[in-house]
């Protein structure tokens, strides 16, 4: 029996080509989805704000699809995004978020102006490690529910900030632990520092005189555990996110 060699290839070529095709339609459907991001997306230009930038964000972060990054963010590894978090770089900015942090749901992330008349307000930024920042939060910082931090502030490294806390224009040191509902207003809190629930700091005497960290303290080793869970958390759902997609 005969072949027809053109018989044979012609429906292996429409095959190939429908493949091909089909494979194109893929990549172009998946590339046009990664662009599509509504909760991460780039600030407007406004004449507080004369530069455009979009979210930096580390692979081996998660962000969860109901929180929002807009503008001038940068996510290091191995962070948390929850949901309804809102993390806004386009009126005070950059706003950088370090390695191994967790950013729980309803926590915002904003700073005032950082740019007027075409001139940096420098009053509105904090140095950290040689370049100016509107919010900068160190290394393994658990931000949790509802708190705020509103540049210029600086959290430092291993800080534990409670419930509906609100940091504004403050400087938070290292391994400091903020009890849920404290007011930091203004001030320098040292490093190792306890901030009882509800206090309210707004001078330097105030924040000279809150205690160090002892085995009374209450949650005084919280953040320990914090981090352990949203680590994994920020792990897990990278994994099954990925997992869907196959």
């Amino acid at each position: 029996m005969q072949v027809n060699a053109a018989s044979f290839l012609l429906p292996l070529t429409i095959i190939t080509l429908a493949f091909a095709c089909g494979y194109a339609l893929s990549c172009a459907r998946s590339t046009s989805l990664k662009k599509l991001t509504p909760n991460v997306r780039p600030n407007v230009k406004t004449d507080f704000n004369t530069h455009i930038n979009k979210p930096d964000i580390s692979p081996e972060a998660y962000i969860d699809p109901q929180s929002s990054l807009i503008g001038n963010v940068q996510i290091c590894r191995q962070v948390y995004v929850g949901p309804f978090a809102s993390i806004r770089g386009d009126e005070g900015q950059p706003i950088r978020v370090e390695d191994g942090c967790n950013i729980q749901d309803g926590v915002v992330l904003h700073a005032l102006e950082t740019e007027r008349d075409g001139r940096i307000v420098d009053r509105n930024l904090y140095e950290v490690n040689g370049i100016k920042h509107a919010v900068y939060i160190g290394k393994n910082v658990s931000l949790a529910h509802q708190c705020q931090v509103h540049g210029p502030a600086v959290v430092d490294e291993n800080t534990f900030v409670g419930m509906q806390s609100f940091i504004f224009r403050s400087k938070v040191g290292k391994n400091v632990v903020i009890e849920p509902g404290a007011l930091i207003i203004g001030v320098t809190v040292g490093d190792g520092r306890y901030v009882p629930a509800g206090k309210v700091i707004t001078t330097p005497e105030e924040a000279d005189k809150l205690h160090l960290i002892t085995g009374a303290c209450v949650i005084g080793d919280i953040n320990t555990g914090v981090l352990h869970v949203n680590k994994q958390l920020a792990s897990g759902y990278l994994h099954s996110r990925e997992s869907t997609r196959l």
